[in-house]
């Protein structure tokens, strides 16, 4: 019995790590532990780093705004201002209402709760990330975790250190996509809405399920989204205030948008550091500062042309339709959607989330996390010089941010690093539709037998 049971192990260890893989001497049980304890060290890096500053006196960046929301909302005050003063807080209002209950942690407490958040996420979504680029729960190969991980690594730490919820937003998301593979559209469209009340983009996805036809994924997203939104804050705000909130939000936030630029930081939204189609359609296009700050300063200009704002924004909405149109024609049709297809469907839903996002600065950049996970995944199972130019071109694109920060992003490198990873998986999507889809590890549909038997097999497990 013991010698069975050793030989199980053993088989289990093997069928984990294939030692037929080019990259195997990289897929082994020591590498894979070597790879936990040095992502543990980072997140505790990560996670200190902030908790620290917070002890010191020093600077805890967003999380000092997330305290004070927070208590505004026990208090009963204003988040929002009236329409002639810029809102300190820009998300939605269900957003502060979240960050009340934590900020009677103290701000160390909020401070440390985040950051435990960030942690919880970034796990999560490695973890989706794996189990929707190859349909299985199972361990993969050890570079499938790393180098997704690897790639994305300075803007999760942005994440911890700014006190952002890009890594939590992506996690939502991820989940959602494997509840729609479950058919459990309910909670999909659920789990959107919780993303989008968060912070608004995730709300660009009712679009996809509509076009899909998960009708009940739609239906559930617009109307717990309406919920979180309206419903939830009434018995903390009343119901006048709560419709007062999402009212002065949604004209300051989701209604503006005018020559000066986006939102509550117009100048911000055309500067270098908005990696949005909207920011660098407008600096690139139209002569503005290009890198506006809150002291005095030179103006600085880097437009090619001398467009109006409305010829600006033309381009971006014909770049928008072509790119949209791009996205429709490689979807396969749902009679032929695999696991395989359904992976590279859904990491070009988040690209295409990334490039039209109005604000897109660098913490939400770690959303790429998921279509990196799709192309290494590829890569290791099915070679492409293609794909592997196009993330090539993609990761130099990134890189040049470190030596050349400001004139690089001055210029899009982090757009155009999307969307040429948003051009290759599509031509990857493209040829997968063309010849038929691999076989599916997991059904995409999962149906109800499927399920139970599923569910049978882990109990035995």
């Amino acid at each position: 019995m013991a010698d069975f049971t050793s030989e199980n192990k053993r088989s289990k260890r093997r069928e984990a790590f294939p030692p037929s893989r080019p990259a195997s001497r990289w897929n082994s049980e020591p590498a894979f532990r070597a790879m936990l304890f040095l992502f543990v060290i980072v997140l505790l890096t990560y996670a200190i780093i902030p908790i620290a500053n917070d002890l010191l006196g020093k600077s805890i960046k967003d999380n000092k705004l997330w305290y004070d929301t927070g208590q505004q909302v026990l208090r009963g005050e204003q988040i929002y201002p009236t329409r002639f003063h810029k809102f300190p807080f820009m998300y939605p209002p269900t957003a502060a209402l979240l960050l009340a209950p934590v900020s009677l942690l103290g701000k160390t407490g909020l401070v440390v709760s985040l950051a435990l958040l960030n942690i919880a996420s970034w796990i999560a979504c490695i973890l989706l990330s794996v189990r929707l680029a190859t349909g299985s729960w199972k361990r993969q190969h050890v570079l499938l975790y790393a180098i997704p991980s690897l790639l994305v690594s300075v803007y999760a730490w942005s994440n911890f250190h700014l006190g952002q919820p890009s890594l939590l937003l992506l996690a939502l998301m991820l989940g959602a996509f494997v509840f729609l593979q479950r058919r459990r559209e309910l909670t999909a469209g659920a789990l959107f809405a919780l993303a989008a009340a968060i912070k608004a983009f995730p709300v660009s996805a009712v679009v996809y399920l509509i076009y899909r036809r998960s009708w009940l994924a739609a239906a559930s997203l617009i109307l717990t989204l309406a919920f979180l939104l309206l419903i939830l804050p009434a018995p903390f705000r009343g119901f006048d205030q709560a419709r007062t909130d999402l009212q002065r939000w949604t004209d300051g936030m989701l209604l503006k948008y005018d020559d000066e630029g986006i939102a509550q930081r117009p100048g911000r939204s055309n500067s270098w550091k908005n990696q949005s189609i909207f920011g660098l359609a407008n600096r690139l296009l139209r002569h503005i500062d290009a890198d506006d700050q809150h002291k005095p300063h030179t103006p600085r200009y880097a437009n090619l042309a001398g467009l109006s704002f409305t010829s600006a924004n033309r381009i971006v909405t014909a770049i928008g339709i072509v790119l949209g149109l791009i996205y429709l024609a490689v979807m396969p049709a749902r009679a032929r959607r695999t696991a395989e297809t359904d992976a590279i469907e859904f990491a070009l839903l988040i690209l295409l989330m990334l490039l039209f996002t109005p604000l897109a600065f660098g913490y939400l950049f770690a959303c790429l996390l998921f279509p990196f996970t799709v192309v290494v995944r590829r890569l290791l199972e099915r070679p492409n010089p293609r794909l592997l130019a196009c993330v090539s071109v993609t990761v130099t694109l990134l890189a040049l941010t470190v030596p050349l920060q400001k004139t690089a992003q001055t210029y899009g490198n982090t757009f155009f690093a999307t969307l040429i990873l948003f051009l290759g998986l599509a031509m990857e999507l493209w040829q997968t539709k063309r010849r038929g889809g691999a076989p599916a590890r997991e059904p995409v549909i999962a149906r109800a037998s499927d399920l139970g038997a599923e569910n049978e097999a882990s109990k035995k497990a």
